[in-house]
């Protein structure tokens, strides 16, 4: 079995490789000669280990299987990337949501921006800020639950909308602050394909497809 288990193992080892369907045949061929020309020889009175035949004859089958599962699943992976990014291609010119705290009108024209909310809050204020960092109008939006929100901002009487650049929110459970994620409308202007597909975002730059919250 000595010429058996070395086939074996020189197989085995192979699966860490880029074998191709030619080389994996070639190998169970050579594993069925040595396993017929070895069952000729044998010694009457010390026959071959019938279950150590089988076990050897499963290992080589489980290496070719091993073998096509790998094509297999290089092949899926290269469908599943063509098919990733035509699909980052069609968002080219599409507005998504993703973290961010810049307030962008819509195409009405309205200033909007968004949150995710960790727990239900009762309390919850978006603060507008200038350019500077400063408050120059609030948003009381009152209670609400955890989850994703949105909200428009209209300028308080006299507030200059052309000053409103980000916004922070302020959310309160009782005394407790809650975290709140702000989000953002951007515009994908262009869209790279690799091994993660990434996202060209008019102001916030790149990030991965998988950081997009929604699709608009």
């Amino acid at each position: 079995m000595a010429a058996i288990d070395a086939l074996a193992t020189a197989t085995a080892a192979a699966t860490g490789t880029s074998a191709t369907s030619r080389s994996d045949v070639d190998a169970q061929d050579r594993f069925l000669k040595l396993l017929v020309a070895q069952l000729k020889n044998q010694d009457p009175l010390n026959p071959l280990d019938n279950a150590q035949v089988t076990s050897q004859m499963a290992q080589i089958q489980t290496v070719a299987g091993v073998e096509r599962l790998n094509t297999t699943v290089e092949s899926l992976s290269g469908h599943f990337a063509q098919m990733q990014a035509l699909q980052g291609a069609s968002l080219v010119g599409r507005d998504v949501v993703v973290e961010g705290d810049r307030l962008s009108p819509n195409d009405a024209g309205l200033v909007q921006g968004g949150f995710e909310l960790a727990q239900p809050a009762d309390r919850v204020r978006v603060e507008v800020l200038s350019r500077a960092g400063l408050v120059i109008d609030t948003v009381d939006l009152g209670a609400l639950g955890s989850g994703r929100h949105g909200f428009e901002w209209v300028p308080a009487a006299g507030v200059d909308a052309t000053l409103g650049e980000r916004f922070r929110v302020v959310a309160k459970s009782g005394t407790t602050a809650v975290a709140a994620t702000p989000l953002m409308r951007d515009r994908v202007d262009a869209v790279v394909a690799g091994d993660v597909l990434t996202l060209e975002l008019r102001h916030v730059g790149s990030v991965p497809y998988a950081a997009v919250k929604a699709f608009n």
